[in-house]
């Protein structure tokens, strides 16, 4: 079979309608890696509608030269589709590196997407170095308040990643925010004081 072929065969056996089918051609691809099945997984990535083919299309991509998937998906980034965005982050957070790193804009940590800007938050906190990560405390600190629960709570977890480097914003939000800030600002300092507190625990002790 050439390489032709085997892209081919993965292409047409991730167009299976049955998403256990899509799995299976996913781990496949993954347990037998070849470059040629690194694009055919980046672009099924892009449209896949199911979340556990997703995650082992994630998982197949890591098993692939890293060098290469990187390439095929930092421009990915620039993609005006949500879907392809989170994706491709999700994706680079698990390689990590340098490059990654340099990718994470704070466009993208502002993405007026929310599933985006997590994603961005979780993978910018894996991969800053030490000396970004207060430069990346104060850009997380400006998307205090936003959205729903599940946005609230991961920009906190992305700042108690953080440690130290967090304490200062989180201050200054207290201090300075307004009423919503300050209350989600409240919740992450509990947060970084007692590493056993989750976010929906001190939300709820807070509530009157």
């Amino acid at each position: 079979m050439t390489e032709t072929d085997a892209a081919g065969r993965l292409r047409a056996a991730l167009d299976a309608p049955d998403s256990s089918a899509r799995v299976q051609a996913a781990m496949t691809a993954g347990t037998h890696p070849h470059p040629t099945y690194v694009p055919v997984l980046v672009a099924q990535c892009r449209f896949e509608p199911d979340f556990l083919v997703r995650e082992m299309l994630t998982w197949a991509l890591t098993r692939h030269d890293h060098e290469l998937v990187t390439d095929l998906l930092l421009p990915e980034l620039r993609s005006r589709g949500a879907q392809v965005r989170s994706q491709a982050l999700h994706t680079l957070s698990k390689i990590g590196g340098p490059r990654v790193w340099a990718a994470i804009t704070t466009e993208l940590l502002t993405d007026p997407e929310d599933s985006v800007a997590r994603v961005a938050w979780r993978t910018a906190v894996r991969t800053a170095p030490e000396t970004e990560k207060a430069e990346l405390a104060r850009v997380l600190a400006t998307q205090f308040a936003r959205g729903e629960r599940e946005t609230r709570r991961s920009l906190s977890e992305a700042l108690v990643a953080l440690g130290e480097y967090a304490d200062p914003v989180v201050e200054r939000a207290l201090a300075e925010g307004g009423p919503y800030v300050q209350a989600h600002a409240a919740i992450t300092a509990r947060m970084l004081r007692d590493p056993e507190a989750t976010f929906d625990a001190v939300e709820t002790e807070s509530q009157p």
